[in-house]
């Protein structure tokens, strides 16, 4: 049974962007060590069950959540008829930079390191954004990402990646060790087995949820051995 964890800080946010504002949900447990941005992948949002079960998970680990939608109310309204804001990669990765830079000046945030976290588009999203705030952002994450469509901004990244795909998910996986090749920083491409493209087998998500707190305390406890060494 996944363990319930109280949040001493829960509410609806808005975050600025040019020609609007961005919509999120915040959750952070008490004495949070870092927060996840979720960045959703194509055609999804911040209510998607998936990443919200994931989000639960890593709250018991004592890490802040925030799903956010990456394009305003008139561009999903727009999106939903073209899709034509859901693969624009470079409009995303400064929407999740936007909100990197917002989580950076709230009071219950603001101390946190920050951890991208994204979902097929979402995650080039998260990788270009890592790009432009390398002082930011602590790591990024993927689930079944396409890092690939973050183009030259996956020899930018400064931070540790780690890649989590499904086993059964051959395009995807093949995909992601290509990227994995083009890093130039301490990466992992961790495979679920049996898991296909949406983990909707029964434990996948847990795994992955796993996979994220073990990966996420390995690079506080980096950060912790860097601070006191200097």
């Amino acid at each position: 049974m996944r363990k319930k964890v109280r949040a001493t800080l829960s509410q609806l946010v808005r975050v600025p962007v040019a020609g609007g504002a961005l919509t999120g949900d915040l959750l952070v447990p008490a004495s949070a060590r870092a927060v996840v941005l979720f960045a959703h992948g194509s055609g999804s949002s911040r209510h998607s069950p998936r990443n919200r079960m994931v989000a639960a998970e890593l709250r018991t680990a004592g890490l802040a959540t925030v799903l956010i939608d990456l394009l305003t109310e008139r561009e999903e309204r727009v999106d939903a008829v073209t899709a034509e804001h859901r693969f624009d990669i470079p409009l995303l990765g400064r929407r999740v930079a936007a909100a990197a830079d917002w989580l950076a000046a709230q009071p219950g945030t603001g101390t946190l390191p920050v951890v991208l976290f994204g979902a097929s588009t979402g995650a080039a999203a998260a990788l270009v954004a890592a790009a432009e705030r390398p002082d930011r952002v602590l790591t990024v994450v993927s689930r079944g990402g396409r890092p690939d469509l973050a183009e030259t901004a996956l020899e930018r990244v400064r931070v540790p990646v780690l890649l989590i795909v499904g086993g059964r998910d051959p395009e995807v996986l093949r995909l992601n060790r290509e990227a994995a090749r083009r890093l130039r920083v301490p990466h992992s491409v961790h495979v679920v087995p049996g898991a296909t493209h949406l983990f909707e087998e029964p434990g996948a998500l847990e795994q992955v949820a796993e996979a994220v707190k073990e990966w996420c305390a390995d690079c506080l406890q980096h950060v912790r051995q860097h601070t006191e060494e200097s």
